[in-house]
């Protein structure tokens, strides 16, 4: 299988902050924001991977910034890193000022997402060539994230840990 690139799974929304997605402070509800994610990291997963795919994990989410009403939110996600079957989605969440137009990132988040069959089944993916240093720096830090996510889940032993090691031992 040939490696793909993050900028070949890209996938962006933008969309408008309407009464009914905000709670009583009028900043958009939590729940609406990582629905909203939790579908375009679908989509950057479909376009890597050409398979059906399955949320595995939401393995981080930073709401950094209240997102008020009116506000023209865009998610951008992408691929970081491809491993055997899953993969692991980057995405940014940049809040647009309605008079001057510039852009503020709000929110960031990480997703595990699997590529299966029509039965379910997990399938093996392409891997990941990074281009940018942005595109380097996620690629390098998603095995780590990974490798601390399943120590968290009792799936793999604190010792087996190579990557975390390195962080703590020379």
């Amino acid at each position: 299988m040939k490696a793909k690139t993050p900028k070949e799974s890209r996938a962006i929304q933008t969309d408008m902050v309407l009464p009914n997605d905000t709670n009583p402070l009028n900043n958009m509800f939590g729940g609406e924001l990582l629905a909203r994610m939790d579908r375009v990291a679908s989509i950057a997963a479909r376009r890597h991977s050409r398979r059906l795919t399955v949320t595995a994990s939401v393995n981080h989410v930073a709401f950094n910034k209240a997102i008020p009403l009116g506000s023209v939110v865009t998610v951008e996600a992408s691929i970081s890193r491809a491993f055997r079957t899953s993969m692991e989605v980057y995405l940014d969440v940049w809040i647009e000022d309605r008079e001057s137009g510039m852009r503020t990132k709000a929110n960031e988040a990480i997703f595990t997402f699997v590529a299966v069959d029509e039965t379910g089944v997990p399938v093996e993916i392409p891997a990941i060539k990074p281009e940018t240093d942005l595109e380097v720096s996620r690629y390098e830090g998603a095995l780590r994230r990974k490798q601390l996510s399943l120590v968290l889940a009792g799936k793999m032993k604190p010792k087996d840990a190579t990557e975390l090691k390195a962080l703590f031992f020379d």
